[in-house]
């Protein structure tokens, strides 16, 4: 009677996205056309998903397994983080093209959904709306990043 009033049911896939502080606060039609957007990878374990000094082009949503970041160091290599479901990495990618500060390896067989640059650069000028909930996210993000550094309790720096 009152289908006006009706919650909509996310498939299990915009659901996870839903999860990502990222993209938590769109709505059920705009996680759909940033679903479009997005593209599936598949990494074996040990497989690297991008390497230290790599052009950035995207950010990567974690859907399924573990990715495990690290940044090579004189002789050794440094764990910066590991991140799983619902968490991304690389995102300063999607603010310019600077290369990778860090490598990203598959640490378990995993799957991540796929942001390109060219494409968020798309979404701003088409849904400036999604664009800037994104973004405000992504601000967000990289803030708290900073402020723990400030502090001397990094969890992830940036890649």
């Amino acid at each position: 009677m009152f289908g006006f009033l009706k919650t909509q049911t996310l498939s299990p896939r915009l659901h996870r996205l839903k999860q990502s502080a990222l993209f938590a606060s769109l709505t059920p039609l705009e996680l759909k056309i940033v679903d479009d957007m997005l593209h599936e990878r598949r990494y074996l374990s040990g497989e690297i998903i991008f390497d230290q000094g790599e052009e950035g082009q995207a950010l990567y949503l974690v859907t399924a397994g573990r990715v495990i970041i690290t940044r090579a160091l004189d002789h050794s290599a440094e764990v910066v983080a590991e991140v799983g479901p619902g968490s991304f990495f690389g995102d300063l990618a999607l603010l310019d093209n600077s290369p990778r500060n860090a490598q990203a390896r598959a640490l378990d067989n995993c799957e991540v959904a796929v942001f390109f640059r060219a494409d968020f650069m798309g979404l701003m000028e088409t849904d400036a709306v999604i664009g800037y909930k994104i973004s405000l996210a992504l601000a967000r993000h990289i803030a708290h990043r900073l402020r723990e550094w400030m502090s001397g309790r990094p969890q992830i720096e940036a890649l």
